[in-house]
């Protein structure tokens, strides 16, 4: 069977479906494990992808395909949920440019806040792509965005006019 073609003939589906992988699947994993910490999110993302791959016929013609599986992963994550926390890793006192309190200040945030804090200065998202992902206006991006890095200016001591 030629690259791309289905069994029903369908030329292109698989190939519509790795490019949409390509270009989904680590900004997927990142928002995820920002969401819910590493083991979940990581989960979440491989079972959004699996359920994007069986429902890709109707998935393919969304409008915003990824934003969609991450509403998938999201409720993944969700009907997982094990404890409230997040559970991000803690840093080692070693590692002298990564602050030791962040992981636990991150987990005081909402999901939204940390969510965009870690996509926007973590990985360097521009709000526009944060704004795609999670299906909400920029200034939506902006706001949480500011409310999450005042309260985690906060929860650390952070003095930002010093």
């Amino acid at each position: 069977m030629a690259a791309g073609v289905t069994l029903d003939g369908n030329v292109g589906w698989r190939a519509a479906f790795t490019d949409f992988v390509s270009v989904t699947q680590d900004r997927l994993r990142y928002a995820l494990v920002a969401a819910y910490g590493p083991e979940r999110g990581l989960e979440a993302a491989a079972d959004a992808l699996a359920y994007a791959w069986e429902n890709w016929d109707r998935i393919r013609e969304m409008e915003n395909p990824g934003g969609y599986i991450y509403r998938v992963g999201q409720n993944v994550a969700i009907r997982r949920r094990r404890s409230r926390s997040v559970g991000f890793p803690v840093v080692p006192a070693h590692l002298p440019w990564i602050e030791p309190g962040l992981p636990g200040a991150l987990e005081e945030l909402t999901e939204r806040q940390r969510v965009v804090v870690v996509l926007v200065h973590g990985f360097g998202y521009r709000h526009r792509e944060v704004a795609e992902l999670l299906e909400v206006s920029k200034s939506s991006v902006q706001r949480h965005l500011e409310r999450g890095l005042n309260k985690l200016r906060s929860s650390l001591g952070v003095d930002d006019h010093a």
